[in-house]
């Protein structure tokens, strides 16, 4: 998958000190990608990087083959940004802040009223579009937030804790229509959030700050094992029937490391996932398999052991 951001040692000093210190990233096309790390970790100067709307000390940065330094009003055409605190003219209606948007952006004026139409149909929002904005609620604001980035339709968003205040449900279903948007789109999103059960549930990868640093970057499992099981699997296989027979099986198989077993409950300790070769074990046996799975760590447990070890 080609690349839509690509940071090269970037760093950006204030005042003396390094907000964000050699940073290589780079963000596929299409994924959904968690920035995490406490206030004062860097994030929202990263963010402001990638948007052209700050420039780095040294280092460069590159959205969708535009320098962001340089080309800004290129990176700007193609990027949404959602920051967490909305403006709105909070007077007008919604359909007029996404006309006023639109033009902003050039966007032909005989095309305007049936993106406003799309992108409120997207979020939920066509019979609120005569309704004025101070009269919405904060998820429907954000709602409405997520419908303005849309109307240039961008290639990438960036959101900055897009689900922060908001109850559980609304919270769902902002994340739900960022995972449509992403599939059926392909639109590549940028999440910055504390809230790491819900990244948890949507990211493709995230990467971890502290003190301008990139200290953690993979998908979740993947940091989870190098975390806890030094990069190794741990699968978890549950059998009714004899298990000394098929203990000498596992044991047997390339790439285990070490096997624990508890009553019908086996630990395999192994080197790859091993998950088929264990079902045709059991399969060729009187046993029957009940439960397997490979053991996952929370994104808290991942991110906590991160700042742990710092």
């Amino acid at each position: 998958m080609e690349d839509i951001i690509i940071s090269k040692n970037l760093s950006k000093n204030y005042n003396g000190n390094k907000a964000v210190s050699n940073l290589d990233l780079s963000i596929k096309k299409g994924e959904i990608y968690g920035l995490l790390g406490p206030n004062g970790a860097g994030k929202s100067t990263i963010i402001l990087m990638i948007l052209g709307l700050t420039e780095p000390s040294s280092g460069t940065i590159n959205v969708a083959g535009f320098n962001s330094t340089r080309e800004a009003l290129k990176v700007k055409r193609i990027a949404g940004y959602l920051p967490e605190k909305i403006g709105f003219y909070e007077d007008m209606t919604a359909e007029q802040n996404l006309a006023y948007t639109a033009e902003l952006n050039n966007i032909k004026y005989s095309e305007i009223p049936k993106k406003i139409e799309k992108a409120l149909k997207i979020v939920g929002l066509v019979e609120n579009k005569k309704q004025i904005v101070k009269q919405f609620s904060k998820g429907m604001k954000q709602r409405l937030g997520i419908a303005d980035v849309l109307i240039k339709d961008p290639e990438l968003v960036i959101f900055d804790e897009p689900t922060e205040g908001l109850d559980v449900k609304v919270a769902n279903s902002i994340l739900d229509t960022i995972i449509k948007l992403n599939k059926e789109k392909g639109i590549t999103f940028m999440l910055s959030s504390h809230q790491l059960n819900l990244i948890q549930k949507i990211c493709h990868r995230v990467g971890i700050l502290s003190n301008g640093n990139l200290i953690g970057e993979g998908k979740i499992d993947e940091l989870g094992r190098k975390l806890f099981g030094g990069g190794r699997f741990i699968i978890e296989v549950e059998i009714s029937g004899d298990t000394k027979e098929i203990l000498n099986k596992f044991s047997n198989l390339k790439d285990v490391i070490d096997i624990g077993k508890e009553g019908n409950v086996f630990q395999i300790i192994c080197n790859k996932d091993l998950r088929s070769e264990i079902s045709k074990i059991i399969a060729n046996t009187e046993s029957i398999l009940t439960r397997m799975n490979i053991k996952d760590y929370a994104l808290e447990e991942i991110y906590l052991k991160y700042f742990k070890e710092e």
